[in-house]
C-alpha cells in the first residue's frame, strides 16, 4: 500500500505535463462552447444547426484525431529510450540512431496524416447535398450547409495542427501547443463576435460566420507550430535529420497499425453522441438544443479528463521506453487518483449549477427544463467518462491497442446504442433515456480498460521482473 507521499512525485509529473494538455484541450472545448452561446443568442434554429453539423463532422473528426494519436506513444517509447541511453553515457553512434528514429516517425507521420486527411473528406464532403436527409427540420438544414462546409474544409490544416501537436508530446512537450490554443481560440471568438452578430461593417451571418471563423483559426494552428519546430534547435534537428529516403511502407503500415485502432476506438463512442443528436433531432429543435447545451457543459469536463489522459500516455511510453515498469504502475495510478479529483469536482458543477447553466446559452423557456434534467444526468456520469478516458490512455502507453477498440465498438454501438433507442422512444423517456444509456455506455469500458491494463503490467511483470 503506496502512501500519498510516495505518490506525490507523480502527482507533480503528471501535472506537469498534463497542465498545458488541459489547457489546451479546455481551451479547444472553449471555443465550441462560445460557439454555441454566441450562435445560441442569434437564434435557436442556429443553435441546433451548429449541433447538427458538429454530429456528423465530429464522429469522423475524432476516428482522424484518434489516428494521428498513435505517434504519441511511438515517439514517446524512443524518446524514453534516448534518455536512458544518455543517462547510461552510451556511444554517439546509439543516440545518433534513436534521432533518426524519431525524425522518421515525423516525416511518415506527415505521410499517413496526408492520407487520414484524404480519408476524411472523402468521408464528410459527400454528405453535404444529403444533409435533409437526416431528419432535421428544414430551417435547421438551410442554416447548417454553408457551416458545415466551412468545417469540412478545416479539417485539413487541423489535422496537421494534431500531427504536430502529437509528435512533440511525444517529446514530453505540451506548452508550445498550448500557446497556439489558447492564441487562436482567442481569435477564433473574435472572429465570432464579428461574423455572426456582424461587427465592423460585415452583415450578420449566424452560424455561417462561426464556420468562417474557425476554417480561419484553424488554418493558423499548424503555420504556428511548424514555425515553433524550425525555430528551436533540438526539435529543428528532425527536420534536418529526416530525407526522403525515410519515407518506406513498412513505417507507414506501422503508423496505421498503431493509429487505426485507437482511431476506431474514438470512433465508437463519437458514433454514439452523433447518433444521439440525430436521434434527439427527432423528438425536437428545443430537445436538441438541450441536449447540445448539455454535451457542451461534459465536454469542458472530459477535456480536463482527456488532458490527464495524454499525460499518462506521455509519462507511461517514457517509462516503458526506459524499462521503469514500476514507474509505469504509479505514473498510472496517479493518473486515476487526478482524475478523480477532476470528476468530483465537474460533477458538483453540473449537479448543483444544472438550474442555473442553461440560461448562459439561451432564454426559450422550452429549452431550458430539457437541459437541466440532462446536466444531472451528465454529472452522475462524470467518473465513468474519466476512468475510461484514463484507461484507454494508459493502454496506448504500452501500444496495447486493438483489445481497446473491440471493447469500445461492444460498449458503445452494440449495447448502448440500442438501449438508447429503446429507452428513448419506447420507454418514451425523451432525451433523458439517451443520456442514461451513456451511463452504461461509459461504465463498461471504464472496467474493462484497467482490468486489462493490470493483466498486461503483470505479463511484462514476468517477462522483466528486473524493472520491479
Amino acid at each position: 500500500m503506496y502512501t500519498f507521499s510516495a505518490y506525490w512525485p507523480y502527482y507533480k509529473r503528471n501535472l506537469k505535463v498534463a497542465f498545458p494538455v488541459m489547457l489546451t484541450q479546455f481551451g479547444a472545448a472553449l471555443v465550441g462552447l462560445a460557439d454555441s452561446i454566441m450562435v445560441g443568442h442569434y437564434s435557436t434554429a442556429d443553435l441546433a444547426a451548429v449541433s447538427f453539423s458538429n454530429a456528423i463532422f465530429f464522429t469522423v473528426m475524432v476516428f482522424s484525431m484518434g489516428a494521428v494519436m498513435g505517434i504519441t506513444p511511438l515517439v514517446g517509447h524512443v524518446h524514453g529510450r534516448l534518455e536512458r541511453l544518455l543517462a547510461e553515457g552510451t556511444t554517439e553512434e546509439e543516440i545518433a540512431h534513436k534521432h533518426e528514429q524519431i525524425a522518421s516517425f515525423l516525416i511518415n507521420g506527415l505521410v499517413f496524416t496526408g492520407l487520414v486527411c484524404i480519408l476524411s473528406l472523402a468521408i464528410l464532403a459527400p454528405c453535404i447535398p444529403y444533409l435533409d436527409q437526416f431528419g432535421q427540420e428544414p430551417e435547421v438544414v438551410t442554416c447548417a450547409r454553408p457551416y458545415y462546409i466551412l468545417i469540412v474544409l478545416s479539417i485539413i490544416p487541423f489535422l496537421l495542427f494534431c500531427f504536430s501537436k502529437q509528435f512533440l508530446e511525444g517529446l514530453g512537450n505540451t506548452f508550445v501547443a498550448m500557446m497556439i490554443t489558447v492564441g487562436c481560440n482567442l481569435l477564433n471568438i473574435g472572429l465570432n463576435w464579428v461574423l455572426i452578430y456582424g461587427h465592423w461593417g460585415f452583415q450578420p451571418m449566424g452560424a455561417e460566420g462561426a464556420g468562417w471563423a474557425t476554417l480561419i483559426a484553424r488554418t493558423l494552428m499548424p503555420i504556428c507550430f511548424f514555425i515553433a519546430i524550425a525555430y528551436k534547435t533540438e526539435w529543428r534537428r528532425y527536420l534536418v535529420i529526416a530525407r526522403r529516403w525515410m519515407i518506406t511502407r513498412r513505417e507507414v503500415e506501422h503508423l496505421i497499425a498503431t493509429g487505426t485502432p485507437i482511431g476506431l476506438q474514438s470512433f465508437a463512442e463519437a458514433f454514439l453522441f452523433t447518433a444521439s443528436f440525430v436521434i434527439i433531432g427527432w423528438i425536437s429543435k428545443e430537445a436538441l438544443a438541450a441536449h447540445h447545451i448539455a454535451n457542451q457543459m461534459c465536454d469542458l469536463t472530459f477535456m480536463l479528463a482527456l488532458g490527464i489522459g495524454s499525460a499518462t500516455t506521455i509519462r507511461v511510453s517514457h517509462q516503458l521506453g526506459k524499462g521503469d515498469l514500476q514507474a509505469v504502475r504509479m505514473a498510472s495510478r496517479a493518473s486515476i487518483h487526478l482524475c478523480l479529483l477532476m470528476n468530483t469536482i465537474g460533477a458538483a458543477i453540473m449537479i448543483f449549477g444544472r438550474n442555473y447553466i442553461p440560461y448562459i446559452f439561451t432564454d426559450d423557456p422550452e429549452v431550458i427544463p430539457i437541459a437541466s434534467t440532462l446536466l444531472l444526468i451528465g454529472g452522475l456520469f462524470q467518473y465513468a467518462d474519466g476512468l475510461q478516458c484514463i484507461g484507454a490512455a494508459m493502454l496506448r502507453g504500452i501500444q496495447d491497442v486493438r483489445v481497446p477498440m473491440r471493447i469500445a465498438l461492444f460498449s458503445y454501438i452494440g449495447i448502448a446504442l440500442p438501449l438508447g433507442l429503446a429507452l428513448t422512444f419506447y420507454f418514451e423517456l425523451g432525451a433523458k433515456g439517451m443520456w442514461l444509456a451513456f451511463i452504461i455506455a461509459l461504465a463498461i469500458p471504464a472496467v474493462l480498460f484497467h482490468i486489462r491494463f493490470n493483466r498486461q503490467l503483470k505479463r511484462l511483470r514476468y517477462e522483466h521482473p528486473e524493472s520491479f
